[in-house]
């Protein structure tokens, strides 16, 4: 799967609005990170000030330990009144075309295993944990820009 879990997205939007009130050189920028329906809105007064909170986010994710891979970052774009904005979409799901390619892949590796897509995710089954394993490590060494997300082995 590729996803990430919202409720550690959240814990980390919330320190990032904490460390923005509180740091010396966002005081008087009006910087600003908050939720705006499934999407994160970052604001401030000047593009500078929007990047800045950008990496304080980056920053407090990685201390959560999520992927960076997860946001699908837009362009800063002024606002009304000087306010810059930027718009950042949590990635939710595999995109077809990269599913496709997964597949192949694990097929191509020659494992006992038995890969299948459904809807935005791919299943793995295979007789054995270890089979199930090696696809995860193929899968995390060959970089595929998704912030891949493994479960439930049974």
């Amino acid at each position: 799967m590729a996803e990430v879990d919202r409720q550690e997205v959240d814990n980390a939007l919330n320190q990032t609005s904490k460390e923005l009130a509180q740091r010396f050189d966002f005081k008087g920028t009006g910087a600003s990170i908050r939720w705006s329906g499934e999407d994160i809105l970052i604001e401030a007064n000047s593009e500078e000030r929007v990047e800045a909170a950008l990496d304080v986010l980056k920053t407090r994710m990685v201390k959560r330990k999520l992927s960076q891979k997860a946001l699908d970052v837009g362009e800063v774009k002024p606002g009304s009144s000087g306010i810059y904005r930027l718009e950042i979409s949590l990635v939710n799901g595999i995109p077809k075309d990269k599913a496709k390619e997964m597949v192949k892949l694990i097929k191509a590796s020659k494992l006992k295993v038995t890969p299948s897509m459904q809807d935005e995710q791919i299943r793995v089954s295979a007789k054995s944990r270890d089979a199930l394993q090696e696809v995860q490590a193929l899968l995390r060494n060959n970089d595929q820009d998704l912030p891949l997300r493994f479960t439930n082995y049974k």
